[in-house]
């Protein structure tokens, strides 16, 4: 058994659930698509792809057929890892945004929009490990696409934030504003062009939607809006099965998808972290989590300096960035009595959904899927209620940057499934989303489950923090006034924000123990976890 402490410091309308079988989402009615798949003989990656296509519909202001995915798997044997996020387009230049943006990319709308990745990352996963027909797994989403569900309070209020800002849109208004609005809690909402989409994945084995009539729509569209997306930038698409990178902690090992993703900041935080003992302060404490918020900022002056598509990280590997040597070099610039503001170094030379599934065999899987900045780009492709990512936005047009927009390139990208392995076993399926926040979910969870040994439960409704900009830290409310005064006296800039959604996250975690697995799912959204 894991040396958790097993009761819960903090309020919680939670407790963990305890299974052989489970699937965690952030929404109940796709969390239950997954469990039907497992009751049905399937086994975690056939749950897991049943409750990503669900959430595509029950949670489309985070995830849409039109976004991006990442995966780590362990199969019964060993990690692999998937990034299913696309590049830019054939024509994207840095000439291109010059010209027609004035030297700027877009945020929404066509020219933010990356070739779509999750159809192709959900039938790889289905092709290498599933066990169901493709097929069967997208029948929930397409009924509750078809039958309509009962919008969620926590959805709704992210959906009416977003009306105002995306309206305009092409195809939003239609798609996502029925009645002229955005749907009111517990009003049913029926996405019929989505249900019809959905069949035809599941007809074609996903082949429709890279070469087929859904293909043919999508170019149409982009054509007619302007944008420059074609048909050899879909039909030459496949995601990539890639190796984990991992970092050593407290005895366990995380793991990440190596770049374009930002789970490197998580192993390069930990990495800090691990130098500095943090156990010498207590769990909560001022001293803890400024020790953490330093390791943070250094992490991500370094992420966002040099972290790009890996096939470009030719001057700063991934390596180089997770050097014992270089991570100590930096770990030194901390300073206990103040808050610091960070410049990359140099190393040495040598809107988002996350799920988990996991099943009795031994199977688990982490895997997350997101549209981005809400809605992603606000684009909706006439009749096909396929909503469309903003990813070109995280792309630099800087040419000396490593970031720098290129064509066929994947951009810098914000999500990350995360994994925990120790002697080279699982330990803990697990994710964090929300932007920005995800390598600093995953380093506060960490370090709460493994040094100080709170529980799944405990570890995921604990307080967070959010690293900004220079000293600036984002709290939640939650966070006692003393420890935020502690902080305030060492130099942060700190903003208290009572709002979850997105400035904290919401989390899945999947321990494994000798004969089943403990379950947490975050009470800052729907999720929940079930099992049996």
């Amino acid at each position: 058994m894991p040396d958790f402490n097993w009761t819960n410091p903090y309020p919680s309308i939670r407790t963990p659930l305890f299974a052989r079988n489970v699937v965690s989402t952030s929404q109940p009615l796709a969390a239950q698509a997954g469990l039907r798949m497992l009751i049905k003989g399937g086994n975690a990656v056939d749950a897991a792809i049943a409750a990503a296509a669900a959430l595509v519909i029950v949670e489309p202001v985070s995830c849409g057929l039109g976004g991006d995915a990442f995966a780590i798997l362990w199969d019964g044997e060993r990690l692999h890892g998937l990034n299913a996020s696309g590049p830019a387009p054939a024509a994207w230049t840095p000439d291109y945004f010059n010209r027609k943006h004035g030297g700027k990319i877009p945020h929404r709308g066509w020219d933010a929009v990356t070739v779509p990745g999750v159809i192709a990352g959900w039938v790889a996963l289905s092709d290498k490990f599933g066990k169901l027909p493709f097929a069967d797994l997208l029948e929930p989403a397409i009924e509750l696409a078809a039958r309509g569900h009962m919008v969620t309070p926590i959805v709704q209020h992210k959906w009416s934030a977003a009306v105002p800002l995306l309206k305009k849109q092409p195809g939003f208004a239609q798609t996502f504003m029925p009645h002229e609005r955005a749907p009111l809690v517990g009003e049913l909402f029926r996405f019929e062009d989505a249900a019809r989409t959905l069949t035809r994945i599941a007809e074609s084995h996903g082949d429709d939607f890279y070469r087929g009539e859904l293909a043919e729509a999508i170019v149409r569209d982009a054509r007619h809006n302007g944008a420059v997306m074609a048909l050899d930038d879909l039909s030459g698409y496949a995601p990539e099965w890639v190796e984990p990178l991992q970092k050593d902690y407290a005895g366990h090992t995380l793991h990440e998808i190596p770049p374009n993703g930002q789970g490197i900041a998580a192993l390069m935080a930990l990495g800090i972290v691990e130098q500095l003992d943090v156990t010498r302060y207590p769990v909560d404490s001022a001293d803890s989590l400024h020790l953490q918020i330093e390791a943070m900022k250094l992490a991500f002056a370094d992420t966002y300096q040099w972290v790009t598509d890996s096939r470009y990280m030719t001057t700063v590997t991934a390596a180089h960035l997770l050097d014992d040597g270089y991570l100590a070099d930096r770990a030194k610039q901390i300073d206990m009595r103040r808050a610091g503001e960070f410049q990359h170094g140099t190393p040495p030379k040598g809107g988002t959904v996350y799920l988990t599934a996991v099943d009795e065999s031994g199977m688990m899987v982490s895997f997350i899927q997101s549209n981005y900045m809400g809605f992603g780009s606000g684009v909706v492709v006439p009749g096909t209620g396929i909503s469309l990512q903003n990813r070109g936005y995280g792309f630099s047009l800087d040419p000396s940057h490593p970031n720098c927009v290129a064509p066929g390139k994947r951009p810098f990208h914000t999500i990350i499934p995360g994994f925990l392995t120790k002697d080279g076993q699982p330990r803990m399926s697990f994710g964090v989303m929300g932007g920005n926040m995800q390598p600093q979910g995953h380093l506060q969870a960490i370090v709460r489950m493994l040094s100080y040994h709170q529980q799944p439960q405990a570890a995921c409704d604990a307080p967070r923090w959010k690293v900004n900009t220079g000293i600036s830290v984002d709290m939640e409310t939650t966070i006692p006034a003393d420890v935020v005064a502690g902080l305030l006296a060492r130099g942060h800039k700190i903003e208290r924000i009572a709002d979850s959604y997105m400035d904290f996250g919401a989390a899945q975690f999947a321990w494994k123990l000798q004969d089943g697995y403990v379950v947490a799912s975050d009470p800052r959204r729907d999720g929940q976890a079930v099992g049996f």
